[in-house]
């Protein structure tokens, strides 16, 4: 390692450097330049600003050309301080690294998953895990509508759970215009209660057959039961009694009632005098799934159901009503499958 030390007298004034040295640092000196070479390494400058060395590369030149002014333990504690954070680092690395795995194991998963599911798409072939759907129906002794939450088991077995409400109406229900003409209340005459129901079920769905083809029908069969929760409301009337108009129904007096009565006193009269009968229920249906994709639920539905009750339900005048109720039913049903 080469050293020059060349020594000179200061000037009065300093204007300029002085001296013949290697080193133009100061710019401004007034004693001695000393300047160093150390041909054997590469400079720090150099390596902080190479994008072909190493992290562990750069903090080895800087270990090795600290100044030889800092004492022994201030080396130690920067040492030690550069051995922390590289462990640490590697450690993160080793840490994430695994859970990267993890990530890059769940995205191949899901492109299989939909992969497969995309090809059963085109086969015309019906795989979920649940489904739920919306149904409105037209009965032969009524209407109403239903949600159902489908639980796939397997490929072909799937639990349902519904809720449904509907009305129930005698055969020999005869709706007449009331006094009022086409704006006014319509006229049942004879009846003396509205028989409304709620049933919570429980029940199975087969597949039959898939699609075949995206454009294809899948067909399902299904039954349910459980309980059904009865809702007798009376029936109301107008009449005119000596001049003077009011709505009666049925307990208050018969013979005013069907006697008199001009005309129904609409939906909002009785609904404080709800009497409730419980009872039980039973239904089976063929599904018809024409929906051209797979997480669409798009059907129509054919069934028969069977209600009982505790005692026999009147709806019309004259008439002990009925315990049993069978009915057949057309179904459209819509939703969507996961």
């Amino acid at each position: 390692m080469p050293i020059t030390v060349i020594i000179q007298e200061a000037s009065e004034v300093a204007s300029k450097s002085v001296g013949e040295k290697r080193s133009p640092f100061p710019l401004l000196s007034t004693g001695a330049s000393v300047s160093m070479a150390d041909w054997e390494r590469k400079w720090v400058q150099l390596v902080l600003n190479s994008p072909s060395y190493t992290t562990i590369e750069v903090i080895v030149f800087f270990c090795l050309n600290l100044q030889n002014n800092v004492s022994n333990t201030v080396k130690k504690y920067i040492l030690a301080s550069i051995l922390l954070i590289l462990a640490a680092t590697i450690n993160a690395q080793n840490t994430s690294s695994p859970t990267s795995d993890k990530k890059a194991e769940k995205r191949k998963e899901k492109q299989q998953r939909l992969s497969s599911l995309t090809k059963q798409e085109e086969e015309g072939v019906l795989s979920y895990r649940k489904q739920s759907a919306f149904g409105l129906q037209l009965r032969t002794n009524g209407y109403g509508f239903f949600y159902e939450l489908g639980r796939a088991r397997t490929p072909r077995f799937t639990n349902i759970y519904s809720i449904e409400f509907t009305e129930i109406k005698d055969p020999k229900e005869d709706k007449q215009s009331g006094s009022g003409g086409f704006l006014g209340n319509p006229l049942i005459y004879g009846k003396i209660n509205n028989f409304y129901q709620a049933k919570l079920g429980f029940g199975q769905q087969y597949l039959f057959g898939n699609k075949g083809n995206k454009n294809g029908i899948a067909v399902m069969g299904l039954y349910q039961a459980g309980l059904a929760f009865g809702f007798l409301k009376p029936y109301y009337v107008r009449i005119y009694d000596n001049n003077v108009e009011r709505d009666i129904k049925y307990d208050d007096d018969n013979n005013l009632f069907l006697e008199q009565a001009q005309s129904g006193s609409g939906l909002s009269k009785g609904w404080n005098e709800l009497k409730f009968e419980p009872g039980v229920f039973v239904k089976g249906a063929l599904r018809f799934d024409f929906g051209r994709f797979n997480e669409q639920v798009q059907a129509i539905q054919i069934g028969l159901s069977l209600e009982a009750y505790n005692k026999k339900i009147p709806i019309m005048a004259l008439n002990e009503g009925d315990r049993l109720f069978v009915q057949g039913h057309l179904a459209f049903v819509f939703g969507r499958r996961k």
